[in-house]
């Protein structure tokens, strides 16, 4: 048998054209030319703000939606020309997404769902019982599904997602909105799974920087439809060591005197975020004698310092460092539908 990659990409571009009358509003790119590929044993991360292009990427590469430009190939098939031949091979699981019906058990949903893809019945009860147990749902198996918890209930679309044993599973912000237990729960049945099953390839869409470090072989840095960079999370952050990051909690400042903490020589990215009576500053700098500059700036400025680390970059860093803003201040600018 050939060996291919699980997922391969090549310029793959998605612009939506705007409904109503012409000259209205300009077409939207949602996805820019975006090349990956992906090897089969790999969780691959997509990670990116909301609005980034990650759902649409998924969406191409599950034969929902049509690449404007471009082509894309999963499981060694064409997504666009041997969709029938994707299809059997792949499962998908979203987040924040009430599906199941909700008059049926947990254990009916999933039996339901197996008759789609053609399960045997006994094959198809015996793993609907193991990955129950797994993700601690084996209690529940006769329960409505209208009477879950939203935690619960996504732990048991997960368990969907992996029933069919695909050889690619996409699993578009899997945890989005649950509580930090389920949201474990859910992590470590994604590791065991592939720890299981060493030939078959998830590609994981998140915005929770944490998720995408803990879970993922390599990631793909996303934004405004375009991949920035792509490689191991180690790899991603030691390229960052050579530029200090310091958190400094300071006297509530203004506009102008953030402006003129970031204009300081030296200083790469700021962020910040409002505490209790407080300003808190990420800084990454050039090197770490800009801190001089910095405090002889604040002491210009009456600004207090009330405390100072220095701390190990993390994947957000990495965001900032190749956007200029947080993921969230991305967010919160722009926000766009889901794509």
């Amino acid at each position: 048998m050939a060996h291919h990659l699980a997922i391969e990409t090549e310029r793959v571009g998605r612009i939506y054209k705007p409904r109503g009358r012409k000259g209205d509003r300009q077409p939207r790119v949602a996805l820019d030319q975006v090349t990956l590929s992906v090897r089969p044993g790999e969780i691959f991360g997509l990670l990116g703000p909301n609005g980034a292009g990650k759902t649409t990427l998924i969406k191409i590469l599950t034969t929902l939606l049509m690449p404007s430009s471009g082509t894309a190939r999963v499981a060694g098939f064409d997504v666009v020309h041997q969709a029938h031949e994707v299809r059997p091979r792949i499962n998908m699981v979203s987040g924040g997404e009430t599906s199941g019906y909700g008059l049926l058990t947990v254990r009916e949903n999933l039996w339901m769902f197996a008759q789609f893809y053609g399960m045997a019945n006994g094959v198809a009860n015996e793993r609907i019982r193991q990955l129950l147990d797994i993700v601690k749902l084996g209690d529940r198996i006769s329960t409505k599904a209208s009477e879950l918890s939203t935690g619960l209930r996504q732990k048991m679309n997960v368990v969907r997602g992996f029933l069919t044993d695909p050889d690619v599973l996409f699993l578009d912000e899997p945890t989005l909105g649950l509580d930090v237990g389920a949201a474990r729960d859910i992590r470590t049945f994604i590791h065991r799974w592939m720890r299981e099953h060493p030939e078959r390839t998830v590609l994981l869409t998140t915005h929770y920087m944490i998720e995408a470090d803990e879970l993922c072989d390599r990631v793909a840095i996303i934004n405004a439809g375009r991949v920035l960079t792509c490689d191991v999370p180690g790899r991603l952050k030691q390229g960052l060591r050579r530029h200090p990051i310091f958190t400094l909690e300071t006297t509530i400042l203004m506009e102008a005197e953030l402006a003129s903490l970031a204009s300081v020589p030296g200083v790469r990215s700021v962020t910040h975020r409002e505490g209790e009576g407080r300003t808190i500053l990420e800084l990454t700098l050039a090197e770490e004698q800009v801190l001089g500059a910095i405090f002889a700036e604040m002491q210009l400025r009456g600004i207090g310092l009330i405390t100072l680390t220095k701390r190990e970059p993390t994947l957000e860093d990495v965001f900032v460092d190749l956007v200029g803003r947080s993921m969230e201040d991305v967010e919160h600018v722009e926000p766009a539908a889901a794509v």
